[in-house]
């Protein structure tokens, strides 16, 4: 079966920051992935999906820590609401991961969506929110190059 992205990259949605910005293409990545596996039928998708799911939660969380982690050292005044969106994401995708084993009605094809349709909205919205602060904190002279 051949690749086919349901979303692709774009510079446009680059935060400025090296180590996020490949975190974020490692989330289109998984997306993609996870919808290629949604096409392989319904049993093999769903196998691959539990199989991909774990490893993309973990994924997850550990960019979330990263971010987090700058937003605490650059003392970030919307840290708690960002941080919240993060948890309510993983709460979510955990959420959809119990059901699934649950055995309840679970669509991949939806979850994939919701997955792209968030991480985009994020990325383009909140993490551009703490990057515009970032060039700010930096044209005052507040922070170094690096954030």
């Amino acid at each position: 079966m051949s690749e086919v992205h349901i979303v692709e990259w774009d510079d446009r949605f680059s935060v400025g920051i090296p180590l996020v910005d490949d975190q974020h293409r490692g989330l289109v990545k998984m997306t993609n992935d996870l919808y290629t596996g949604c096409r392989l039928g319904d049993d093999a998708a769903r196998a691959f999906f539990l199989k991909t799911i774990h490893e993309a939660v973990d994924y997850v969380k550990l960019h979330f820590d990263t971010e987090e982690k700058i937003l605490r050292k650059i003392s970030y005044p919307d840290y708690s609401v960002h941080k919240k969106q993060h948890e309510d994401f993983v709460m979510e995708v955990l959420n959809e991961v119990k059901n699934f084993q649950d055995g309840k009605k679970f669509v991949p094809n939806t979850f994939v969506r919701f997955l792209r349709d968030w991480v985009l909205t994020h990325i383009a919205v909140s993490d551009k929110q703490y990057a515009d602060y970032i060039i700010q904190l930096k044209k005052q002279g507040k922070l170094q190059s690096k954030a």
